[in-house]
């Protein structure tokens, strides 16, 4: 038996299933998360920080200064607890990261 599926794939599904396997990112569980950012974090920090990628079982978000940053370190806790929600897949941490302006 073959290691690959007959037939062709989507090139979406071909590239997320090689970015797992290469760098441990889930790019399926992302698109949860952000579907469910507002809700957690409030339009406020929504609007301004921005969940970019889940590495490890650790979501990595980008913040547009140290004060936001701050504030979800702050509400790490609750945006983990709200994320659990999504099963064994769901972050169990946060990295913050500041995004610099271009």
């Amino acid at each position: 038996m073959s290691r690959y599926e007959d037939g062709p794939r989507a090139l979406g599904e071909s590239l997320r299933a090689l970015a797992s396997r290469y760098k441990k990112v889930d790019l399926f569980i992302i698109d949860e998360i952000r579907d469910r950012w507002e809700l957690i974090v409030g339009d406020a920090l929504a609007s301004r920080c921005t969940p970019t990628l889940v590495r490890d079982g650790v979501l990595v978000v980008e913040v547009p200064s140290g004060a936001f940053a701050e504030r979800l370190r702050s509400e790490e806790s609750h945006i983990v607890t709200a994320l659990s929600e999504l099963g064994e897949r769901a972050p169990t941490g946060l990295r913050i990261t500041v995004k610099t302006p271009s």
